[in-house]
C-alpha cells in the first residue's frame, strides 16, 4: 500500500515541478522516488519516511545551488533590480536621520537612503546604488577608482 502512496507523491510533486518550472518540488520528488524504492523491498514505514527526508534535504542542499546557477544564466534583471551597481546623481541631499534624499538614475527620480545612517550625500554628488529597500534606492559612496575615471 505504501508503494502506491510514494508513487503518487512522486507523480504529484513532479507534475507540480513541470507546471511551475521553479526548481521547488523536484528535490522532494526524488525523495519520494527513494521512499518508493524502499517500499518495494518491504522496508518499514519509518525507514521510508527517513529516506524521503534525508534524500530530499541532500538533493536540496547540494544540487539546488548548482542547478539554479546553470539554469538561471539567461535570467535578466528587470525594473528596479537592474539599477543595482549603477551610478546616480543626488538631487536632494541624502540624510537618513532627516528621512530625506532623492537621486536621479537613467532619467528617473528615486527616493534614496544611505546604506549607513552616519553617511550623508550632498546635492549633485555621484553615488553608487547598492541595493533596494522597498521603493527606496540604497546608495553608497562611489569607490575611489570609479571616481578617478
Amino acid at each position: 500500500m505504501y508503494e502506491i502512496f510514494w508513487l503518487a507523491a512522486f507523480g504529484v510533486l513532479l507534475l507540480i515541478e513541470i507546471l511551475t518550472l521553479g526548481l521547488t518540488t523536484v528535490w522532494f520528488a526524488v525523495g519520494a522516488l527513494a521512499a518508493f524504492l524502499l517500499a518495494l523491498v518491504n522496508m518499514p514505514l519509518y525507514v521510508q519516511v527517513v529516506a524521503f527526508i534525508v534524500v530530499s534535504v541532500i538533493m536540496l542542499v547540494f544540487t539546488r545551488p548548482v542547478m539554479t546557477r546553470y539554469l538561471n544564466k539567461t535570467t535578466t534583471k528587470t525594473n528596479a533590480e537592474s539599477l543595482v551597481g549603477h551610478r546616480a546623481r543626488v538631487l536632494i541631499p541624502v540624510n537618513n536621520l532627516k528621512s530625506e534624499g532623492q537621486v536621479m538614475v537613467n532619467g528617473m527620480e528615486w527616493t534614496a537612503r544611505s546604506t549607513k545612517d552616519e553617511v550623508t550625500f550632498r546635492k549633485d554628488e555621484m553615488v553608487r546604488i547598492a541595493g533596494i529597500a522597498g521603493v527606496k534606492l540604497m546608495v553608497e559612496k562611489e569607490k575611489e577608482e570609479e571616481e578617478s575615471l
